[in-house]
C-alpha cells in the first residue's frame, strides 16, 4: 500500500483532524527527554479502543511499525519511533471511566495525567500512591508501560502493585482484558505483569483498573545532613533495618544541593556532603514516633538533623527536592543534562559502596556527577552535564555511564529501576538478565510475530 493510501485509511479510522503527516508535527514526535531520535511517518491521536484496534490491525497487515506514546516524558527513548511508522498519541484517551471507591479502585483511560487522577481522588480522601518526578506531566498509560514509581515506592511499591486489570490491543488488533476487579486471583497466568513494564512492545494499553488507597491522616519530614554520601547510605541501611518503613526516603549529594541553591537561593538547603529527606505518614502518633525513631538512628552519623515543624516547612523541603530536574544544568550554563547512566538500582546494603564508587568514577574521568534519587528503595539518579557540541565530552560521558551501569550490575543491581529500558539501555539486558532475555524474545515473537510494536526497544 502506498503512503498516501495508508494516510487515507488512517484518516478514515480516526478522522482527518486526528491524523497528521506534516513535517513539523512529525518532528515534534521524533524524541522524548532522552538523546534518542527517530522520525515517524504518521501521527494518529485515537479517542477509543475501537480506533486503536483498527489502526493496529491495519499496521499489522501492512507491516508498519507502531509506537505508543503518552506525554513523551520518558528518558530512555521508549516512545521514539526508531523505525518510523505510526506514532499512536494516546493523550486524547484521558477519561476517568469509573470511580469505584467502595472497592478502593478506579478505571481510567491511559492518557490521563497522573496528577489529575490524584486531584480527582483527593476530595474523597483517596490517592494513587506512585509519585514520579514527572507527575504533573506523565500519563498513567506511560507509567504502567514503564512500571514507573517515584518517591513513595519505598513504602507503597511501584505501579505494578496497583494494577488490577488492563485492556490491551494486541499486535493483530485483537482486544484482550487481563486481571479483574478482585484484589487477588490466581486464575491463569499473571498477564497484567506481562504487559506492565513492557514499554509497548507486546500490546497497546487502552484501559486500566487501578487500586487506590486512603490518604494518610498525617505526614512529616525529617532532613538530615551528612559529611559525605557514604554516611548517608549507611544511615538508610540502619533505618530500613530497624523495621520502620518511611513513606519516602530521598538523597541529594553536595553537587545537587549547590545546584538547587543556585537555581533558587530562597530554598536555602544546608551545605553538606549529602542530605537525606525522610517522610513518615500515618496517624499523628505513629508519625511523631517514626520521626523520633529516625532522628535517633541517624544521630550517630549525621552532622545535623531537623524535622519540619508544620505543613508549610514540609512542603518547602519537598519543593526543593522537586526542583532537581530543573536545577541540574544550572551550575554551568554552557553544559546540558544528558540522560545516560542515570537510573541505576542496587540492593539496599550495597548503597554506601555504590555511592563511594560513583564518587570514584566522577574523579577518575573528571566529570562532575550530581547524585540524587529514591535511595530508600536503592534507586539512584546520577545527573551529568556536558557541552553537547564537544565530541570528546560525549565520549567521556559514554564511558562514565557504561562504568556506572556495569558497576551496578556487578553488585546485583539493575541499569534501570524506574525509567525503563527503551533503546538507551537495551545493550545491557543480556549482561543483566542472562538467558532470561531469550525468554523475553520468545514471548515477543509469539505475541508480535511481525515485530510491529515499538521495534528496537528492550533488546527484543
Amino acid at each position: 500500500m502506498q503512503k498516501s493510501d495508508i494516510l487515507k485509511n488512517l484518516q478514515e479510522i480516526a478522522g482527518n483532524e486526528r491524523v497528521s503527516a506534516s513535517s513539523a508535527e512529525l518532528y515534534c514526535y521524533s524524541c522524548d527527554a532522552s538523546q534518542v531520535r527517530g522520525m515517524p511517518d504518521f501521527i494518529v491521536r485515537p479517542v477509543s479502543t475501537e480506533q486503536v484496534s483498527k489502526i493496529v490491525r491495519l499496521a499489522n497487515e501492512e507491516e508498519i511499525p507502531v509506537t505508543s506514546r503518552g506525554a513523551g516524558t520518558g528518558m530512555a527513548g521508549g516512545a521514539v519511533p526508531l523505525e518510523g511508522g505510526i506514532v499512536l498519541d494516546m493523550s486524547s484517551m484521558n477519561r476517568i471511566l469509573e470511580m469505584d471507591l467502595g472497592n478502593l479502585q478506579v478505571t481510567i483511560e491511559p492518557g490521563i495525567i497522573q496528577e489529575k487522577l490524584n486531584e480527582a481522588l483527593e476530595p474523597y480522601g483517596f490517592f494513587f500512591p506512585p509519585d514520579p518526578g514527572s507527575s504533573a506531566m506523565c500519563t498513567l498509560g506511560g507509567l504502567i508501560a514503564n512500571n514507573g514509581s517515584g518517591m513513595r515506592s519505598v513504602k507503597y511499591g511501584t505501579t505494578k502493585t496497583y494494577v488490577l486489570g488492563l485492556e490491551v490491543v494486541m499486535a493483530d488488533g485483537t482486544v484482550v482484558n487481563t486481571g479483574s476487579k478482585v484484589t487477588k486471583s490466581v486464575a491463569g497466568y499473571s498477564l497484567n505483569d506481562l504487559f506492565i513494564g513492557s514499554e509497548g512492545t507486546l500490546g497497546v494499553i487502552t484501559k486500566a483498573t487501578l487500586k487506590v488507597r486512603a490518604l494518610p491522616k498525617e505526614r512529616s519530614v525529617l532532613l538530615a545532613s551528612f559529611d559525605d554520601p557514604e554516611h548517608a547510605g549507611q544511615a538508610v541501611v540502619k533505618v530500613l533495618s530497624s523495621g520502620l518503613i518511611p513513606s519516602a526516603c530521598e538523597i541529594l549529594d553536595r553537587n545537587i544541593i549547590e545546584a538547587i541553591n543556585t537555581y533558587d537561593p530562597n530554598i536555602g538547603l544546608p551545605k553538606a556532603g549529602a542530605i537525606l529527606m525522610f517522610e513518615v505518614d500515618g496517624t499523628e502518633n505513629s508519625v511523631r514516633e517514626g520521626i523520633e525513631m529516625i532522628r535517633g538512628i541517624c544521630s550517630s552519623l549525621a552532622t545535623s538533623i531537623r524535622a519540619a515543624s508544620d505543613k508549610k516547612e514540609r512542603d518547602e523541603i519537598w519543593a526543593a527536592r522537586r526542583l532537581v530536574g530543573a536545577a541540574v544544568s544550572r551550575l554551568d550554563p554552557l553544559r546540558t543534562r544528558v540522560y545516560l547512566g542515570e537510573d541505576i538500582g542496587v540492593p539496599i546494603k550495597e548503597l554506601p559502596g555504590m555511592l563511594h564508587k560513583i564518587r570514584e568514577i566522577s574523579e577518575e574521568f573528571d566529570l562532575p556527577i550530581m547524585t540524587y534519587g529514591h535511595i530508600g528503595d536503592g534507586n539512584l539518579h546520577t545527573g551529568m552535564c556536558i557541552d553537547m557540541l564537544d565530541d570528546k565530552q560525549w565520549d567521556k560521558l559514554s564511558k562514565v555511564a557504561d562504568k556506572i551501569h556495569r558497576t551496578a550490575i556487578g553488585i546485583g543491581g539493575t541499569v534501570t529501576a524506574e525509567h525503563g529500558v527503551g533503546s538507551a539501555r537495551a545493550e545491557y539486558l543480556e549482561l543483566e538478565l542472562g538467558n532470561a532475555l531469550d525468554v523475553m524474545i520468545l514471548i515477543k515473537k509469539a505475541l508480535d510475530p511481525k515485530g510491529i510494536l515499538n521495534p528496537g526497544k528492550m533488546g527484543v
